[in-house]
């Protein structure tokens, strides 16, 4: 256990089946379309992973390009959105302001430091009236109330996330981004079962809010978990949360 984020260019190769694939991905993709301003013809999903769920954006009349730092989760993608994946840092995009129409950032934000930065670059490349959507609080959503949230509930830190959605809405003000209602969408295999946690925690997932911890605190959580009941039985799927802000006109900045 380091606390560390997960190597993504190793994660490449086993991140759709181990994330709860294709059911997963289109419920992310319908709530990103749910909240997309009428006429919308083009968004970039930044930390678009294997593209998974940024093809599933993609529909006549509205194009979707996808960017990520990661070279072997850029290969991927780029299968599933031909000439449309570049690798980019969030911070750093490739692209001049208000290029687009749209930006969704899924189950990113939770990751990072610096969440700011990430928020002012979506507002710079969005056009007046565009949207920015990122899933917040995500985290907190992985607390179902079961038995295993019981046991890790304590272990997690008392801080807010970095997706905390009063943290993002306050980046968002700053950077002349409105909120506007959002919705949630569940995710599809992504109950926890007690031996899949403890497998998860001993190769290093849960950073974002575990932090690190000696090896004994690692083994005694798992300890825990094996003395749960039905081990491989999956506990409620997470509701996920997917936050909606609105770059205001540029009469209004």
């Amino acid at each position: 256990m380091t606390g560390t984020l997960l190597d993504y260019e190793a994660e490449a190769a086993r991140y759709d089946e181990t994330r709860g694939g294709v059911p997963r991905a289109e419920a992310a993709a319908a709530a990103v379309l749910r909240l997309l301003p009428p006429g919308t013809r083009t968004l970039l999903d930044v930390a678009c992973g294997t593209g998974l769920v940024t093809a599933r954006i993609a529909r006549p009349g509205l194009t979707a390009y996808g960017a990520d730092a990661a070279h072997a989760m850029v290969r991927t993608a780029a299968a599933r959105l031909p000439g449309r994946a570049v690798r980019a840092d969030a911070r750093r995009l490739p692209l001049p302001d208000a290029a687009v129409d749209a930006v969704s950032a899924v189950w990113l934000l939770h990751l990072v430091p610096f969440t700011e930065e990430i928020v002012a670059e979506a507002a710079r490349v969005l056009r007046p009236g565009g949207a920015f959507l990122a899933t917040v609080d995500k985290d907190a959503c992985h607390d179902v109330g079961s038995d295993i949230d019981a046991l890790l509930r304590p272990y997690r830190s008392a801080a807010a996330g970095s997706d905390a959605t009063a943290r993002v809405t306050a980046y968002a003000a700053s950077h002349g981004l409105e909120p506007a209602p959002g919705t949630t969408f569940t995710g599809h295999g992504q109950g926890a079962t007690p031996r899949g946690t403890a497998e998860k925690l001993r190769r290093g997932y849960f950073a974002s809010w575990y932090g690190t911890r000696t090896a004994a605190e690692v083994d005694a959580l798992c300890a825990a978990l094996a003395a749960l009941p039905d081990q491989d039985r999956p506990r409620p799927d997470p509701e996920y949360r997917l936050a909606r802000f609105v770059r205001r006109p540029a009469t209004d900045r």
